[in-house]
């Protein structure tokens, strides 16, 4: 059966309550984020503070791999010394209440990003009434995508990005008369700051598929400006990780550079390229 069209005020009203459900999961995710964020054993200590001390599991993944490779030739002692266990970064407080706002702004990023699947689906039930059948199938697949790739990007902005940041900007002295402090004002903001952007960033073949879907981007126009992406993504990647070794930079540019190359999988090729397609299928099918 088909669905009756739905009216302006019916439009209106099912957007209303898309967004109460929305605001909803994240104000009693926000309240059970603020519950279990507090305590010696609570997930600021455990999961936002991690990164500033040396047994952060990353560091001690890239402890083991650079023994494992000097193990097998000494020529491959090429990464810092992450099996430094006297590595720590002191967070300070320098504002009254810097710590009751950090507690409430954590905790609501931190619900944004467990109900991000949610949000995800009321947008796409949302919005799937004005979709044809074929354009249904296309687009939900792109939602869960998109949710799927957001979280990887999160992931590695957490488990690299961030602690890889963390440790040559905490590490790099001046000046041996100045002492190290970072205060928590700042470092939630580059937490927060390189956690999301690289959610975003792993967004772009989202992006890319929906800007194909209205004619704005072909394929060629990766083929044509690669050489000016290679170059802008080092630099996007030095500029995230501002470290001199290379593997450091690798971490970033490699997986940006594997995003790029994602994009243009899923944007429409050019109509000469799709004409040259059918001729080579129609020339094998004669053969």
């Amino acid at each position: 059966m088909e669905q009756e069209e739905m009216s302006f005020w019916d439009h209106l009203e099912e957007l209303r309550w898309t967004l109460f459900r929305s605001i909803l999961a994240l104000f009693i995710f926000a309240i059970g984020s603020f519950a279990f964020m507090r305590g010696s054993n609570g997930l600021f200590d455990r999961v936002v503070l991690a990164p500033c001390n040396s047994d952060f599991i990353f560091y001690r993944w890239l402890c083991n791999l650079n023994q494992w490779l000097v193990d097998v030739s000494p020529w491959f002692d090429v990464l810092p010394d992450f099996c430094n266990d006297d590595f720590h970064v002191d967070i300070i407080n320098i504002k009254m209440a810097s710590q009751f706002f950090t507690h409430m702004s954590t905790s609501f990023w931190l619900a944004l990003v467990l109900t991000f699947p949610y949000l995800m689906w009321e947008i796409w039930k949302f919005i799937r009434p004005a979709l044809y059948e074929n354009e249904k199938k296309n687009v939900r697949w792109v939602f869960l995508l998109g949710t799927i790739m957001f979280f990887i990007g999160c992931a590695i902005g957490y488990f690299m990005v961030f602690p890889m940041t963390l440790r040559f900007l905490t590490t790099y002295q001046l000046s041996t008369s100045i002492v190290e402090q970072v205060s928590l004002d700042s470092y939630m903001d580059n937490f927060l700051m390189l956690i999301f952007i690289m959610g975003i960033v792993f967004e772009m073949p989202l992006l890319s598929w929906l800007l194909s879907q209205i004619g704005i981007l072909r394929r060629s126009f990766f083929q044509k400006y690669r050489r000016y992406a290679i170059v802008g993504l080092l630099v996007a990647a030095a500029f995230i990780t501002p470290s001199s070794d290379p593997f450091t930079l690798g971490i970033v540019f490699f997986p940006l550079y594997g995003l790029y190359e994602l994009s243009a999988f899923f944007v429409k090729k050019d109509e000469t390229e799709d004409e040259e397609d059918e001729e080579e299928e129609t020339e094998i099918a004669k053969a």
